[in-house]
């Protein structure tokens, strides 16, 4: 095995060591050898896990493709390396490879009230009883998630706000519109409807998030309180 001076991670400044610069840098301030060196983990007795990987990318000649080919019969020629230790590189490898071959989804954007009925038109147009959803939007107003908030009966539905703020922080949304269905037909707004949208409103506000709309959906159609100027 080729050896180097043996780098001790409890040697390195903390701020050098791989895990804590990312933590402190991100994980794009890492070099190759750095970011193999976590996948491998641990080293041995006479080398780190960062001289593993330095003395790994020496072999490949520095050529991430070539690293990339390896397989189990090539690891087993590198002391040091088990089988456990090449399986989780080649995994990170094969996670690189199936990333490229899935194009990005396309997010629907959102540019009126009947794009979002139209996301939301499947979901509560013909119920017999009534849901409350919501489309959470990136800052582009493009869709981020669907989501149903709640689920009742003929005449309504609870809806809760602290599950609408919670949902909406996870996924880092700048946006939403809400949405529910009557499943009378009537698409006018209720003085219940129009309370619980100033209420949400409101929450959102704190959170820095803005409230775009909210949708009334039957199989008539939809009334949009954006667009009838109710959204208080």
């Amino acid at each position: 095995m080729e050896t180097y001076p043996v780098t001790r991670m409890k040697d390195l400044a903390v701020e050098d060591r791989p895990r804590e610069k990312i933590k402190k840098q991100g994980v794009h301030s890492l070099s190759d050898s750095e970011l193999l060196a976590i996948l491998i983990g641990t080293g041995t007795r006479q080398a780190s896990a960062l001289d593993l990987a330095r003395i790994i990318l020496k072999q490949c000649r520095n050529d991430l493709h070539r690293l990339a080919r390896l397989g189990l019969s090539d690891y087993r020629k590198l002391n040091g390396i088990g089988q456990a230790k090449a399986m989780r590189i080649m995994a990170a490898f094969e996670l690189t490879r199936r990333r490229k071959q899935n194009a990005p989804v396309k997010r629907p954007k959102i540019r009126c009230s009947r794009d979002a009925y139209q996301l939301l038109e499947e979901n509560l147009a013909d119920l017999d009883h009534e849901e409350f959803w919501i489309l959470l939007l990136n800052r582009a107003n493009q869709l981020i998630l669907k989501k149903r908030i709640s689920q009742g009966g003929i005449s309504g539905t609870v809806t809760d706000v602290r599950l609408i703020l919670r949902a909406a922080v996870e996924v880092l949304a700048s946006g939403l519109i809400l949405a529910h269905n009557h499943p009378s037909g009537n698409l006018s707004p209720s003085e219940a409807d129009l309370k619980i949208t100033q209420k949400i409103k409101d929450a959102a506000r704190m959170m820095e998030l803005s409230l775009l709309d909210h949708l009334i959906i039957s199989e008539q159609g939809y009334t949009s309180l954006a667009d009838d100027n109710l959204m208080g």
